[in-house]
């Protein structure tokens, strides 16, 4: 399969931009003081799994879009040489 240069870059943004959003969102979810992450005892909630579990996701998901990316990227300027 062959990706347009437009796609490429596309897709390497997106996996650029989904690991920026969600260092923010573990960032901001750590340091939580809502008492939504973490209880009165400073014990992890189940607010604060499902959403980490939700950024590793991301996280992994955004890497795997942004390899396919940069791998349509490379291949592109490889055919242009």
């Amino acid at each position: 399969m062959k990706l347009s240069r437009s796609a490429s870059w596309f897709l390497l943004a997106f996996g650029v931009w989904s690991w920026f959003i969600w260092i923010t969102f573990v960032k901001n979810l750590w340091n939580d003081g809502s008492g939504l992450a973490f209880d009165d005892a400073g014990d992890p909630t189940a607010y604060f799994w499902v959403h980490l579990l939700l950024a590793i996701t991301s996280f992994l998901l955004g890497t795997a879009v942004g390899v396919i990316g940069l791998r349509g990227v490379r291949a592109l300027r490889r055919e242009r040489e």
